[in-house]
């Protein structure tokens, strides 16, 4: 097991932040895959009104398994600061405590998405001749939420002990088996998009199942034993605050995000709506390099506040900051050589509408990466040191930025409101939150 740690305690910051995140961002990218690869096989096999049908409901998608995430990525940073504490009892107490709130929060929530997801569809303006098929496939989604949050649970234990390499090894295994049931589903079966709901739930089951199987074998301080089961009122309060906190973060901004494809799918526009799917899909695969800095940099800072050591965490936001804006640098160039490329490849169409909309929106993205990066490093670091409302506003922020793009700006300007819409909305929650940080007591000791 010591092998496959990373060690935030000590010396170099960023390069041990880049050997950790490296197989996080492999990771973030083949689950990713997971989706994207269902929407490339459904716009290729099935055509652009079962893309649309997908796309329609993307951010139901997110919003459903981003609260089951959410949860889970609280509760490993209770974890994360029970290790870097060197407190082998905490650790596995907060570890059965995480068992017990994430597989109870994870039945309500597939309970509540299960009787809901009807009418929230009708709300947020879904075609109606898109309908069937969307609610085929985000109810299939829904009534399996469990699975997914099992696999990223028990991923997120793991990378709480500095271990972000084996969660890699489980979850190609399973990525390449959705492929393989996406084909096959859709392709020999003929289960339409509901196959590709299926295929995802399945081979994220089997990732889930090989996590536990690892943590049983080979890292035992994470298998807590019946005693460690007993309810620690503290404990427990501090695990449902960072969990809750987390997920109605995650809640709040994808319920924005909601908000905005109602905006998009008032347009009435399929062949719109197809180019914001494409592009979005892009979108997360291009920003999985910041995703993993923000996820190492939230194991980093959480380990070190357990460990008592601030100076370790200011220098790793200096570091991490400036990685931010070269990347974002990187990425800019690359968008603006391959952005309708790309569109045409996840697509599956020659349509000049879908093309030019969507490559436009990742060029106008790409530079804003940097300011993306700098805002979830610091979101994740303030989680990190045990701060829950500051997070949780720069989302109300957002949700708010939404509603105010939907129903104002978006029907005077159409798409091209919709793409400056989140990298507006960015700069502001960004400029809350590195106040917020660099301010607080515990940051400036």
């Amino acid at each position: 097991m010591k092998k496959l740690d990373v060690d935030m305690l000590s010396g170099p910051i960023l390069k041990n932040l880049i050997v950790f995140a490296i197989p996080v961002l492999i990771s973030y990218i083949f689950q990713q895959l997971y989706n994207t690869v269902d929407t490339a096989i459904v716009g290729n096999t099935l055509g652009t009104d079962s893309l649309a049908a997908v796309g329609s409901v993307n951010s139901v998608y997110d919003l459903l398994v981003g609260f089951a995430l959410g949860i889970g990525n609280g509760l490993s940073i209770v974890a994360a600061r029970a290790f870097g504490s060197k407190d082998e009892t905490l650790l596995k107490k907060a570890v059965a405590g995480s068992l017990v709130i994430g597989a109870a929060s994870s039945v309500a929530l597939t309970a509540i998405a299960a009787a809901g997801l009807r009418p929230l569809l009708v709300l947020i303006n879904v075609p109606e001749h898109l309908m069937e098929e969307a609610y085929g496939y985000i109810f299939t989604i829904s009534i399996c939420l469990v699975v997914m949050f099992a696999y990223n649970l028990f991923a997120g234990l793991l990378r709480a002990i500095g271990n972000s390499f084996m969660p890699l090894v489980f979850l190609v295994f399973s990525s390449l088996l959705n492929i393989i049931l996406d084909l096959l589903l859709i392709q020999v079966f003929h289960m339409g998009v509901t196959g590709a709901a299926v295929a995802t739930v399945i081979a994220q089951g089997i990732s889930a199942v090989l996590c536990i199987i690892y943590i049983f074998r080979r890292t035992r301080p994470l298998v807590p034993q019946r005693e460690h089961f007993a309810i620690d009122k503290e404990l427990y309060a501090d695990l449902m605050g960072q969990g809750f906190s987390m997920a109605f973060m995650g809640a709040i901004v994808n319920s924005g995000s909601v908000i905005l494809q109602s905006g998009i799918n008032g347009l009435n526009d399929a062949y719109i709506i197809a180019a914001h799917t494409a592009a979005r899909k892009l979108y997360m695969f291009f920003n999985m390099p910041f995703v993993s800095i923000a996820i190492a940099v939230s194991t980093f800072v959480s380990q070190n506040t357990g460990a008592k050591q601030p100076e370790r965490i200011r220098k790793c936001m200096k570091e991490t900051y400036l990685f931010n804006i070269l990347c974002a640098l990187a990425m800019t160039v690359l968008m603006f050589a391959v952005a309708e490329p790309l569109v045409k490849l996840i697509a599956g169409t020659d349509n000049e509408t879908v093309l030019k909309n969507g490559a436009l929106y990742l060029k106008v993205v790409a530079p804003n990466y940097a300011v993306l990066g700098i805002l979830m490093e610091t979101r994740y670091a303030l989680q990190g040191i045990g701060k829950k409302l500051i997070p949780l506003i720069s989302s109300i922020i957002e949700f708010c930025g939404k509603i105010v793009f939907v129903a104002v700006f978006i029907p005077m300007y159409q798409y091209i409101a919709v793409i400056f819409c989140e990298p507006a909305i960015w700069i502001i929650m960004t400029v809350q939150l590195i106040f917020s940080f660099w301010r607080d007591p515990f940051i400036r000791n």
